[in-house]
């Protein structure tokens, strides 16, 4: 399967979602890859994907495209004058869509997050053609940033696999208990999972 994750926003918990999924499919004895095919500000988040990837991955095969900079891809390729080769991502994900059965592709930012000014972390996933799980944290605020994201991929023609709700905080407000039910109500997407704060393990939901 090859899945692209991404999230309402930056700081929502996509790679320890990422994580925990790479975990699961291991669990069932499944070959998978971890894929960040931008990084900024430093490469920690693909260093933990392609250590949970199975086989484990190179840092460079889970990450074609490390930028230095903390900011959006567009203004770290900027600020450091080197353009993202979306071209390289590409080939890297298909190489690793040929040795792997399942690809997790985690994507930077949140989903209309610029790469350049003709391509957004939307495009990348929309040439990808692979179906888009994305991740809320769950909190007040989050039905306005699911709902905007969930039905901008709708209106490109692509899959939403289902919405993962992440608590990144431990402790939850009101808005976070009803926040699946009425997502689910609006959207008719699936919530594949609620991921509580502190959870380590899951079951592979999709």
């Amino acid at each position: 399967m090859r899945l692209f994750i991404t999230g309402t926003d930056t700081d929502v918990g996509k790679t320890h979602v990422t994580r925990l999924l790479l975990d699961a499919l291991k669990a069932r004895g499944e070959s998978a890859a971890g894929f960040k095919p931008i990084s900024c500000g430093g490469r920690g988040d693909a260093e933990i994907l392609a250590a949970a990837s199975a086989p484990p991955l190179s840092l460079d095969e889970a990450n074609p495209v490390a930028l230095k900079a903390p900011a959006s891809p567009m203004a770290a390729a900027l600020i450091e004058n080197k353009p993202v080769d979306v071209a390289r991502i590409l080939a890297a994900y298909e190489a690793l869509a040929a040795r792997y059965a399942h690809v997790l592709v985690e994507g930077a930012g949140g989903w209309e997050v610029p790469i350049r000014r003709d391509f957004t972390m939307a495009d990348l996933a929309a040439a990808m053609g692979a179906p888009v799980a994305v991740v809320v944290r769950n909190q007040l605020g989050a039905l306005n940033h699911s709902i905007l994201t969930v039905r901008n991929l709708q209106a490109r023609g692509l899959e939403c696999a289902g919405i993962i709700l992440n608590h990144v905080e431990e402790e939850r407000d009101s808005a976070s208990i009803a926040n699946r039910a009425i997502l689910e109500d609006v959207l008719s997407v699936p919530v594949v999972l609620d991921i509580l704060h502190g959870e380590t393990e899951i079951d592979w939901p999709f």
